[in-house]
């Protein structure tokens, strides 16, 4: 099939973009609020069956979490972004051997990394700013949600290539049997069972098994392509290229880690020279940084559901279409993004309160936290989108050093400069002051590659 025919048969090079974003944007939102609600819905059970401290303990196993999303992103979405590419291009043996050799990639993967968890687990959550008091409820829930991390990693994968083949109500269907499965479960093994964190975490990858399950039938449901044994050998070719396409979106989920572990450890510092003591400032960070996954959850879903668009589009060189549908996901995001930042400055308290109680202290500085860290949300979606946008298009570096401006380059100098002058008021600065630098270079990277895909269209003409 040639680049016209296949430009001609594939809805995503000619149907109404608002239609295709919203049909595509919509399930893969819901799936990654549904993926966030894993660590949402812990943190709420467990803070009103085992207390704060077991708020904390999540919070210093997190990072864990965090990288072994990069890992499913760095694989899922450099798959899905070759395979929208070169279906785009109208080549879909091409396509194929991408889907084979990310399945290959995330079972290595997968497995290597909770067998290194599993070593390294009580040095890694020191690490990550676990106290004395805090690490025996690290320890174990950490010890067994380890276990899914493969199954999570495979889920994740798939589904983002399940979408980019057409299907993101199938993408979304795979995660949402696994959350609601570990919504009923925790009640019942946290209240009933007595089992504490631990009864958290065996909910957790209880449902993860269960979502790989329905995410791995769909190796056989592909629409646009037919696999073959051969497909699934890991060619070192083809794992750069998933690995560099990935890239963007992986680097900003590690960075997310960095940025945490950082955090943790000044929160614990500074947290201990002030009247909050150590342990409040944790568990007031774990509890405001997971609500606002729930905002990120929804940013992340538009730039997955954005991304076969724009990826199908511009190795079409429909570069029009690529250009309306990055400013329709834009205006999307800001919108959510307004709403946030309304719910986060005038209820902070209700908000916290969900995930259990505490002294008028935690209360306190908890929503500070909340107020002052994500004061600057409203444009926190614009890096995010960019960032995604170069990777769909085949551009990873671009996407790669947007992914690190925000978190690397700025955070984390932040965080450990400004607690110098303000104490501990300083690390809550450096979130909006971060958020504001990071757009102002977004905007200025994406102008110009949109200047360049005006210049390319006058060559096509």
């Amino acid at each position: 099939m040639n680049e016209a025919q296949q430009k001609k048969n594939n809805p995503l090079g000619y149907e109404k973009l608002s239609g295709l974003l919203a049909g595509y944007a919509i399930p893969s939102i819901i799936a990654m609020l549904v993926s966030s609600l894993y660590n949402i819905v812990d943190q709420i059970f467990i803070g009103q069956g085992v207390g704060y401290l077991g708020n904390a303990a999540t919070n210093v196993s997190f990072p864990l979490n965090t990288i072994c999303m990069a890992i499913a992103l760095l694989i899922g979405i450099g798959c899905a972004s070759g395979f929208s590419l070169e279906l785009g291009a109208g080549e879909p043996e091409n396509a194929a051997r991408y889907v084979g050799t990310a399945v290959s990639m995330m079972a290595v993967a997968g497995i290597s990394y909770a067998a290194i968890i599993q070593i390294f687990l009580e040095p890694l959550l020191r690490v990550f700013g676990a106290t004395p008091a805090i690490m025996p409820y690290a320890v174990s829930y950490t010890r067994i949600t380890t276990l899914g991390m493969p199954f999570l990693i495979a889920t994740n994968g798939l589904s983002n290539l399940a979408r980019a083949d057409g299907s993101p109500k199938y993408s979304m269907t795979c995660m949402l049997i696994g959350a609601i499965i570990n919504t009923i479960l925790d009640p019942i093994f946290i209240f009933i069972f007595k089992l504490g964190v631990a009864g958290a975490a065996w909910a957790t990858i209880i449902g993860q098994i269960i979502s790989f399950g329905v995410a791995a039938r769909y190796l056989w449901k592909f629409k646009n392509i037919r696999l073959k044994r051969e497909y699934f050998r890991l060619e070192k070719a083809r794992c750069l290229t998933v690995a560099g396409l990935g890239m963007s979106s992986s680097l900003n989920q590690l960075a997310i880690t960095l940025v945490q572990i950082v955090l943790n450890n000044s929160l614990t510092y500074y947290g201990a020279m002030s009247v909050y003591g150590s342990e409040i400032p944790l568990a007031s960070c774990g509890i405001v940084m997971k609500t606002n996954g729930i905002l990120m959850a929804v940013i992340i879903g538009i730039c997955q559901g954005s991304q076969p668009i724009l990826g199908f589009n511009y190795g079409a060189k429909q570069y029009q279409r690529v250009r309306e549908v990055f400013k329709l996901a834009i205006s999307c995001a800001l919108a959510v993004s307004s709403a946030s930042f309304l719910m986060f400055q005038i209820f902070p308290g209700y908000i916290i309160s969900i995930f259990g109680s505490g002294d008028a202290r935690y209360m306190e500085f908890a929503v500070k936290f909340m107020r002052t860290f994500l004061f600057m949300v409203i444009i926190n979606g614009v890096q995010m989108l960019s960032s995604s946008m170069f990777s769909a298009i085949g551009k990873p570096l671009k996407g790669a050093l947007l992914s690190l401006t925000r978190q690397v380059f700025f955070v984390i100098p932040l965080i450990l400069v400004l607690p110098l002058i303000f104490g501990i008021d300083g690390i809550l600065y450096a979130g909006p002051v971060a958020d504001g630098a990071a757009f102002l270079l977004s905007v200025f990277l994406v102008s110009r590659e949109f200047r360049k895909m005006r210049e390319m269209e006058k060559e096509i003409v």
